[in-house]
């Protein structure tokens, strides 16, 4: 009997710690987004609200369903680059950290984008 008592209480422990783990984020979380900006280098904000203001306007631009071309554009204009990497980077830490609930409509928008040559 108690080992089967055990055997239910570490299950339903798996259970709940899996649920957690799973679990994906429903609200902004500026800091994650300002450390992940702010120390890879390329971006060159002039300060942490500066990097805020940058990543809440592509959340803005994104929720009025602006192209992934579009934004993309205007970071490789915003920030003087061609390095797809840094473009996407800025892109998916804005949307993952400032605006999840946009990532499902930044992935429709980049639905056959090409880089441009």
């Amino acid at each position: 009997m108690k080992r089967s008592i055990a055997g239910v209480i570490a299950a339903l422990g798996c259970a709940a710690g899996a649920g957690l783990m799973t679990a994906a984020p429903s609200q902004a979380d500026d800091i994650g987004y300002l450390i992940n900006v702010t120390l890879r280098p390329g971006y060159n904000f002039a300060n942490a609200q500066a990097a805020l203001d940058y990543g809440n306007g592509l959340c803005d631009r994104i929720s009025q369903k602006t192209s992934y071309a579009d934004l993309a554009s205007s970071i490789r204009s915003d920030f003087n680059t061609t390095d797809e990497f840094q473009i996407s980077y800025l892109l998916s830490q804005a949307t993952q950290e400032l605006c999840p609930a946009q990532i499902w409509q930044l992935r429709q928008s980049a639905a056959g984008y090409r880089v441009p040559a």
